[in-house]
Order: C-alpha cells, then structure tokens, then sequence
C-alpha cells in the first residue's frame, strides 16, 4: 500500500538518529538500474556499465553500491527482491539512484513491462518511499539514451513517455531529477552519428546502440556527477575531476563470479 508524504516524512526522521551521522562519515550511493549502469565482467568485455565509472568523479567519503543488474526493469528489480535487500542495508544519509526505463518498454514481457504514466510511476514511487522511509535521499535518473540518428544526422529519441513520466513524477514527489536522458541525447548530437560509435559497445563481431564501451561509460559516469553535483545532492567536496581526463584503462573488468 502506498505510504502518503506525511507517513514518509515521519519515518525518515523517525530513523535518523538524534546526533545525525557524521560529516566525514563516509555515505554510500547506491544505484538501482539495468545493464546500462551495471558491473560488467571479463566474459563482457569491453562492455561497460556508467556505474563502474562513476567512483572515477567521487571522493572516498561517497562510497559506490552499484546494484543495477542486466534486464531489469523498475517492476522485474522489486519483484525479484532487488530494492528489498537495498533497503535493508540502505542508512540515513545514503543516497539511492533509481534510473530505468529501457525495459519497461518491452511490450510483450509482462515480467518487466509498465506503462508510463501508471504502472512505471507506481514502481518508481517504492523506490522513492522506501529510501525516505529509512532517512535516505532516493534520486530519479532519466533512461540514458541509445545511440540512434536519422538520415540527416539527427540524434533521435528512444524512450517514447518514459522520461517525462518520471520528470512529473519527481516534480509532484520532490525529488532530485538527473536528467540524463536528455543530456545524453544532446552528447550523441554534438559527437554524432561517427564519433558516437567509439563510445558505444562497437567491436570487430558486434555492433550494439544501447551498451557503452570504456569511453562512454566515463562519458555518462561525467554526466551523471554533474547532474548530482547541479542538483545539490552531492556537495563540491564529494566530486572530483568533472573537468579532466579520465583515461579509458581506468576501466577493469573482474572475472564473472561463480554460477
């Protein structure tokens, strides 16, 4: 059952304690999405989710917790548990990063489809009521956009109302909006139809518009610290290099983990 604002307010404050955490004390961002931001592996290689760059522009004290996961949608990652066990260790002062949307737009799979303007709004909102329930700050990230252009050049949209159902919905809520979705499209426009290949997962046997290499996975990670940097989620002392060089070799792939 949906808690209303009031019930959300007083379990926030209700679970932040008396003396509050710690200035130094370290926080953690966690993060909540899909193959697009997830770790990737050895056997991925060089596929490359932003949520592994994005400790590159964090300092120390801003700790990563990346749980986006291939495939998910914002209905499959609660119903598979994925937001409970965040949840569970999620603590005041913590941030949750929410950005979804590239499978909630597939139609024909019930086990991770949503509409727009309902059902994906309904998910969205137990991501946001449960990180305020526990004193933590959830934040909306718009779908990051794919690689698509049209004849002329043009840097075309992919994510038909998603993006703007979760503007309204961080609007009417209050909360922190990354709009990535946008940003993104307006990258891929100044690099163009070319240059964005070198940032895309684009190899000898593969040619994916919706995966990023190294380079692009830093290229979003930037995007993203700005926007949490914009939106004062993040203070200027928990980011770092916004305007430096991030070399691509930064980028390491763990083996996969036993099955």
């Amino acid at each position: 059952m949906s808690l209303t604002r009031r019930q959300v307010t007083s379990a926030a404050m209700a679970a932040v304690p008396a003396a509050g955490r710690s200035r130094r004390e370290p926080r953690t961002l966690y993060i909540a999405g899909d193959s697009t931001a997830a770790q990737k592996y050895a056997d991925a290689a060089p596929e490359t989710g932003w949520g592994t760059a994005i400790p590159f522009f964090l300092r120390k004290e801003v700790q990563v917790a990346n749980h986006a996961v291939n495939g998910r949608s914002s209905k499959s990652f609660v119903d598979e548990g994925r937001l409970d066990a965040i949840l569970a260790g999620i603590r005041p002062g913590d941030v949750l990063l929410v950005q979804f949307g590239h499978n909630d737009e597939k139609a024909g799979d019930p086990t991770r489809s949503t509409e727009p303007w309902s059902t994906y709004q309904r998910y969205l909102r137990l991501y946001v009521e449960g990180a305020r329930a526990r004193g933590a700050r959830p934040v909306l990230a718009t779908p990051v956009e794919r690689r698509r252009f049209d004849a002329e050049g043009n840097a075309l949209p992919t994510h038909g109302d998603y993006p703007a159902a979760m503007r309204a919905l961080a609007g009417k809520e209050g909360v922190a909006l990354l709009d990535t979705e946008a940003l993104s499209l307006a990258l891929w426009q100044r690099l163009g139809a070319e240059e964005t290949k070198t940032y895309f997962n684009w190899t000898a046997t593969e040619q994916d518009n919706t995966h990023f290499n190294p380079p692009g996975a830093i290229a979003v990670a930037r995007l993203v610290a700005q926007e949490l940097l914009r939106t004062r989620v993040l203070a200027r002392r928990d980011v770092v290099r916004l305007h430096e060089d991030v070399p691509a070799s930064w980028i390491t792939w763990p083996p996969a983990p036993a099955s």
